[in-house]
């Protein structure tokens, strides 16, 4: 073992001697940032790169020279590896063929995510324990119910990670957490794989689904899986697998985990035996429970889980029981699931009651920036007139709109993918009316919703479901969802005004 590999070895908690470490840290977004403040503030030294050079690389740039890092914004600034660093660290949408982390690889230099430094960054002591999800739709509802469900068990816990909120803040917090609920995503993950030096080893984990998403980033669908089941490996206490998924439970079964470690799974249907799912309308834990053979613990209903939504989409009913099960392998005990349920808002544009006009209701889920997320959004409804389109980055549409043409009363359809669902459309439900709204028409969320209230009928429901990204016509989904609604309540005052 080399002199740096054992060094970087001993760097197992936050007091470790991380001072005259060598670091290029890759990425100055929020998550790189976080990193080059923490290995600052312990006397490391830092080479910090960045493509990009506008006003908040510029401001944090600004920052780090004063804490006495060596900052390079630019296009020529991520061309090479400076140096020959003891460590690379890097921000998780950083592609593994890129110049500087391709240099690393090839000169056997380490190279951790954030995931990784925040472990390894934990107290010596006392840490929090973490209960790490991922999958290709509902991370961050999941993540927020679970953290929801700790909170109504009196324990201090936050949702970190892919959420929004590193990592790193929470770990290095002044104000000390219990529990820390941990949203992964694909890129992420990937840096912790098999070929690194990793040491998380969660409490508990779980994968909620897995579709074709981020292939461009990934190579293929086999590689973007595997990275997803990195969540997996070294669990101590529950790998929890959806059961409707099959390749979730093969992952647990691939996964090397700590002896003791259970698999368990969670269901729509009735559950067995270490199982989580659903009993009439009841949340039930056939897992969690020393008479698991013979009876079940109450974890909530399904009203519970419905709360203020215009419709209980199974897909949420599935993120529920993923929480529950996870918070259940932490110890939170059947009420405070509920409680957590109960205590639950989703974030905005996910399934969101915008109005309701002439029997038409309206509905925002600008979340669903991909097939399968739209797939889940439209298997909630009868009857829809389907707002779709975007950036579908390489997605296929075509089982998306062939599983659900049935639903299908027509499609307004906007961005600059329209044409491919346009002929997926007609592939496969050649009798539905299908409408373009040109991207270059100024106010276009008002012609969206004034073809789509054209087309719907009392009792149908006006979803806003792209299965596409939203950079081609919006800031992002938060922006396009906004819009829509605004454009709703536009043309309702209108139709009141009549």
């Amino acid at each position: 073992m080399s002199e740096a590999a054992g060094r970087l070895d001993a760097l197992t908690d936050c007091d470790a001697d991380w001072a005259g470490l060598d670091v290029v840290v890759a990425g100055l977004a929020v998550s790189g940032f976080a990193a080059a403040d923490a290995l600052l503030q312990r006397g490391a030294r830092l080479v910090v790169l960045d493509g990009r050079e506008g006003a908040a690389e510029q401001e944090r740039a600004e920052i780090l020279r004063i804490m006495g890092a060596d900052v390079r914004l630019g296009d020529d600034a991520t061309t090479s590896l400076p140096g020959r660093p003891d460590l690379v660290v890097t921000s998780p949408g950083w592609r593994p063929e890129q110049p500087v982390l391709a240099a690393a690889a090839a000169a056997g230099i380490p190279v951790w995510g954030e995931v990784e430094l925040a472990w390894r960054m934990r107290p010596a002591h006392g840490g929090p324990p973490w209960l790490t999800l991922t999958g290709t739709n509902g991370k961050t509802t999941t993540v927020r119910m679970l953290a929801s469900m700790l909170e109504a068990a009196g324990l201090k816990a936050a949702a970190v990670g892919n959420v929004g909120t590193p990592i790193l803040h929470a770990v290095l917090s002044e104000q000390p957490l219990d529990v820390l609920a941990v949203e992964l995503s694909s890129f992420q993950l990937h840096w912790l794989g098999p070929d690194r030096a990793r040491s998380v080893a969660p409490l508990a984990s779980a994968v909620l689904n897995v579709a074709p998403d981020h292939l461009d980033w990934h190579g293929s669908l086999e590689a973007y899986t595997r990275d997803k089941g990195e969540v997996y490996e070294r669990t101590e206490v529950a790998c929890v697998y959806n059961v409707q998924d099959p390749r979730t439970e093969q992952l647990v079964r691939d996964a090397d985990v700590t002896d003791g470690c259970r698999a368990i799974g969670f269901t729509l249907g009735t559950p067995s035996v270490g199982m989580v799912g659903v009993v009439d309308d009841v949340l039930a834990d056939r897992a969690f429970v020393e008479e698991r053979r013979t009876s079940a613990a109450e974890l909530g209903t399904l009203d519970d889980v419905q709360g203020d939504s215009p419709v209980l989409a199974p897909h949420q009913v599935s993120n529920a029981l993923a929480a529950a099960a996870l918070a259940r392998a932490a110890g939170v005990p059947p009420a405070a699931v509920r409680n957590g349920l109960r205590g639950f808002r989703p974030d905005p544009h996910r399934i969101a009651h915008v109005a309701t006009v002439d029997g038409v209701t309206w509905v925002d889920d600008s979340k669903a920036t991909n097939p399968p997320a739209a797939a889940a959004s439209l298997a909630a409804f009868e009857h829809v007139v389907w707002v779709a389109g975007g950036l579908l980055k390489g997605a296929d549409v075509d089982d998306l709109v062939r599983v659900h043409a049935p639903r299908l009363r027509a499609a307004v359809l906007i961005g600059r993918d329209r044409d491919q669902i346009a002929r997926a459309i007609a592939r496969h439900a050649p009798d539905v009316p299908v409408v373009e709204v040109d991207p270059s028409e100024t106010g276009l969320m008002d012609d969206v919703v004034r073809r789509a209230a054209g087309l719907a009928h009392p009792g149908d429901t006006v979803l806003l479901a792209p299965a596409a990204a939203s950079m081609d016509q919006f800031r992002d989904y938060a922006q396009r969802g906004e819009e829509f609604a605004a454009a709703v309540h536009r043309f309702t005052r209108s139709r009141q005004g009549e």
